[in-house]
């Protein structure tokens, strides 16, 4: 997917061979979806659709699934995640890594993990607890400092951040078609990191006036870093108060290292 992944796992009383077997699958999972969603490669069914050569009941079922995800997205944020508006075809870029990653997690919590991370390009989805008693712990990477974080988060499942800082202008205003940039990062957490991954898009591409919509939506809560640096937040947003100091397992909006 054009990105970096990696994979945590804490044992607990799950059987390394099975553990094993767990992140093969996990990979296995990351795989299919590059193959079978990618916009760069081109004989993916994907590509194919955008082009029209297969209709959607012609795709895989996975193809199915993540576009029927794009069409509530779309509606939860107020239009403002529109795959449908993306110039050569329907491209569900903004979902479907989150989604992927997601997959990839639930691999290791059927195998027994006590507790797991998969961070897709900066999208990290979680559950468990790294250490007894402690959540995870969550950077927001500074869009204006790469070596520093914004914001400490405790996620609520999952969290995605969207912006142009790292890939340039790749994010649309989906009502105008130019080039959106009111923001310089936008972080949604929530309990499902595909759904997360579109709201973050959404919020990229409508800053401010699209922040009513995450915060309208049960269970997710957004982060804006502006482009001026400062930060506006739904009421609820879980950031980690009280822990200065204290070092993330990750940062958000990054690969990580």
């Amino acid at each position: 997917m054009g990105t970096v992944v990696s994979i945590h796992v804490r044992a607990g009383s799950a059987e390394p061979p099975a553990l094993y077997l767990a992140i093969a699958e996990a990979r296995a999972r990351l795989h299919r979806a590059d193959a079978v969603f990618s916009t760069w490669k081109t004989d993916s069914p994907v590509s194919r659709l955008r082009r029209g050569e297969l209709m959607v009941d012609e795709a895989p079922p996975e193809v199915v699934d993540v576009l029927a995800r794009c069409h509530e997205a779309r509606e939860m944020s107020g239009g403002w995640f529109d795959p449908w508006a993306a110039a050569g075809g329907v491209d569900p870029t903004g979902l479907v890594k989150g989604w992927a990653a997601a997959r990839a997690l639930a691999a290791l919590q059927d195998a027994g993990a006590a507790a797991g991370m998969v961070s897709a390009g900066g999208d990290v989805a979680v559950f468990g607890s790294p250490q007894p008693g402690r959540p995870w712990r969550i950077g927001v990477q500074n869009p204006f400092d790469r070596q520093t974080v914004a914001a400490v988060v405790n996620p609520l499942g999952a969290i995605a951040t969207s912006g142009t800082y790292e890939r340039g202008a790749h994010i649309y205003n989906p009502f105008t078609g130019r080039p959106a940039t009111v923001v310089a990062s936008a972080t949604v957490t929530g309990p499902d990191l595909g759904l997360a991954d579109a709201l973050a898009t959404a919020l990229a591409a409508g800053g401010e006036e699209a922040l009513p919509c995450i915060d309208s939506i049960d269970g997710y809560e957004a982060l804006i870093i502006g482009s001026d640096g400062s930060l506006v937040c739904t009421a609820s947003f879980p950031d980690a108060a009280g822990t200065s100091g204290v070092q993330p397992e990750v940062a958000a909006g990054r690969p990580a290292s």
